[in-house]
């Protein structure tokens, strides 16, 4: 019989060839997931108050009300969801306008419109490249801007807004899962002295939790009041005590408008709340059994917090067409020797053994990969201190409560986490993801809560499942000589460490995104829009090479003469002599390797000039721009360096590390000194 080949490597159901040789958690229906996001911003005349101007913020956005802020956070946002989420939707109400806008309504007809002073600046839709420049031209556009946002002489109903944001909810992504509202704004009691439309209000907002719409408050605190959530938000905005567990974050602190004008804070503040919002937590499984012992179970979801990010797939397209159409692959099974179509029902999976093949129907090949069905059975505990760094073989999972299938979980898994972080304890346990998967030993490590500089919640209080190696997944170690380091090396590379610390000893991915991503992600947007190409893209992981050298350029230097030093003891002490030949050749009478002599003067003579300069207060540029090259100008003096600066008519005021800096900034622009 011939060999029956996919040409698409595909068995006949459609599923990969190679199932069930690499058992990863099937993250696919996860990341499918639609997600629908209106904005809802405020635009009472306190959110549109542009904080003082002062000497200090001369930045372009430094004195932006938050409502702008807030429309610049969902044009920011609107730019990454038009390629990295291609399927999600995203729209922008504003409230308390003085003009009205909805759809198949006329703008103009204000006393007619059902709701007034409801202004819908982007429709709740996939975000067209349209919509990006309309957005952008308000944002940067002072008189665009000015023209839209002017706030309603006349108080705004929230119930009538909220009843809004329902419809708008109900008729334009009336079939996701994910549908979530962003509120923003500084009124903690929109109607303090009317206690009938609060109580409105606050049925609306049951009205948006019965349709599955998730209510996310970002407050803005003016510096005159705070904002107190207890007086409105606390009422409206309904939470499940079933799916509490979805929403891992506490709620946000108010974001503070400063008062010293700088307007870029208040937008970088509500660009880190947002973003921590942006993308829906899902769950990868749902009500996963976690069994304590026997008889003793509790229900857990489990999440991604950390995966590798890629530039969206691409696809085929078809232009034949009056538009353009995405073309769809089709994978048909042929013969080898006729290129028949083969039906499904004449194929099997096949592994190679001994030279032949070993044939399996479909259900004998889930019957191998059967372990029984998806848990997570804890087998003991033991000190965190026994797993080590090199145990993870694959991304953990974050795994947190629920209260479905079993009611008292939080309480349990809460109990469990913090006896596990009091002892310095960890779990041991068998884990299988879903049907058919390969079981997997992990460690089952607790966290503890991570508060951010702003009091926000950066990460949860949780358990990690870590999945461990079995045996087979063990290498031979590769054949090494171990040379060990004498501590002199060891006491002055530590120095070099100190030095080179990262802020608070600690890496922050939030500093410094994927370059190749982002600038993938530039390039598309640059063309989609019509902008100009970018010409470099910006890496936040380039080393600061000038301040690594401020800071550990000397003790770098002072390491290497030591490592030197040391390997030629270990030469004497194994080989007998003190340096390999081509080395002693170049050996100076002193013992230290020669120095490169300088080009166009030796060292003597740059050093007696430097000498000769200094002493008739006119140093040369040749002098200085070795200096400069080297890191050294902290090293001369400072009527050196004045007499240099007055010359180049530099301005010489301030201290010796002030005129360090401006000489480096002539340097930086003038390379090349004639």
């Amino acid at each position: 019989m011939a060999d029956w080949v996919d040409r698409a490597g595909k068995d006949a159901d459609g599923e990969d060839a190679e199932e069930g040789e690499e058992e990863d958690l099937d993250d696919a229906r996860y990341m499918a997931v639609k997600d629908a996001v209106l904005f809802l911003i405020d635009v009472s005349s306190s959110m549109l108050q542009r904080p003082p101007e002062s000497d200090s913020t001369s930045k372009k956005g430094s004195n932006d009300s938050a409502t702008l802020a807030a429309l610049k956070c969902a044009y920011q946002l609107m730019q990454q969801r038009i390629i990295s989420n291609p399927n999600d939707k995203l729209g922008i109400l504003l409230y308390g306008t003085e003009q009205s806008k909805f759809p198949n309504e006329d703008a103009a007809q204000d006393q007619s419109t059902p709701y007034p002073h409801c202004y819908l600046l982007t429709d709740l839709d996939i975000p067209a490249a349209e919509d990006v420049k309309a957005l952008k031209a308000i944002v940067e556009d002072e008189d665009e801007s000015s023209k839209l946002l002017v706030p309603s002489p006349e108080p705004v109903s929230m119930a009538n807004v909220l009843f809004c944001a329902n419809t708008i909810f109900a008729t334009r992504a009336a079939n996701f899962s994910s549908r979530r509202l962003f509120v923003v704004t500084d009124n903690d009691d929109p109607h303090a002295k009317d206690p009938a439309l609060k109580s409105t209000a606050i049925v609306r907002g049951k009205d948006l939790y019965d349709l599955g719409v998730v209510i996310e408050l970002f407050p803005i605190a003016q510096p005159d009041q705070g904002f107190d959530r207890s007086k409105f938000y606390d009422n409206m905005i309904y939470r499940n005590v079933s799916t509490e567990s979805e929403n891992l974050a506490s709620p946000p602190a108010p974001l503070a408008s400063s008062s010293a004008g700088n307007g870029i804070s208040l937008l970088n503040s509500l660009l880190s709340s947002v973003k921590s919002k942006a993308v829906a937590r899902r769950a990868l499984f749902s009500n996963m059994p976690l069994e304590i012992g026997p008889g003793f179970s509790i229900s857990v979801k489990g999440f991604i917090i950390y995966k590798r990010q890629t530039p969206a797939r691409s696809c085929y397209v078809w232009l034949n067409g009056e538009k353009a159409q995405i073309a769809k692959g089709t994978s048909i099974p042929t013969a080898d020797d006729t290129a028949r179509p083969v039906e499904p029902a004449e194929i099997k999976k096949a592994y190679k053994f001994g030279g032949g093949h070993v044939a399996f129907t479909t259900d004998e090949a889930k019957s191998l990969r059967y372990f029984g069905e998806p848990v997570i059975r804890i087998i003991g505990f033991k000190p965190v201190s026994l797993l080590p760094f090199w145990a993870s073989v694959k991304p953990s999972t974050f795994i947190y409560p629920s209260e479905d299938d079993y009611v008292g979980s939080t309480r349990v898994f809460s109990a469990l986490q913090q006896k596990l972080l009091k002892d310095d304890k960890m779990g041991l346990a068998w884990f299988i993801p879903r049907r058919n998967a390969v079981p997997t030993i992990v460690a089952i490590l607790p966290s503890s809560e991570k508060i951010g500089e702003e009091g926000n919640q950066i990460s949860p209080p949780g358990l990690w499942l870590v999945p461990l190696p079995y045996a087979d997944d063990v290498r031979q170690d590769p054949d090494t000589t171990h040379v060990v380091a004498p501590d002199s090396l060891v006491d002055m590379m530590r120095k070099v460490i100190q030095q080179l610390q990262l802020p608070k000893a600690q890496y922050n991915p939030g500093k410094y995104p994927n370059p190749a991503l982002q600038w993938h992600y530039r390039i598309l947007q640059a063309m989609a829009l019509d902008e100009d190409l970018p010409e470099k893209p910006e890496d936040a992981t380039i080393p600061k090479y000038r301040q690594i050298d401020k800071r550990a350029g000397d003790y770098v230097i002072e390491w290497g003469k030591e490592l030197e030093e040391q390997y030629r003891v270990w030469q004497r002490e194994h080989h007998g002599s003190s340096v390999p030949s081509k080395r002693a050749a170049a050996q100076t009478t002193d013992g230290n390797l020669p120095k490169r002599p300088k080009t166009g003067a030796t060292t003597a003579g740059v050093s007696n000039h430097s000498s000769s300069a200094v002493g008739s207060n006119h140093p040369a540029d040749e002098d200085m721009k070795m200096h400069y090259e080297k890191g050294t100008l902290n090293k001369l003096t400072v009527s050196t360096l004045k007499a240099w600066m007055e010359g180049k008519k530099i301005s010489v005021a301030g201290k010796k590390a002030d005129l360090v800096d401006a000489i480096e900034a002539w340097f930086d622009t003038k390379p090349v000194v004639r």
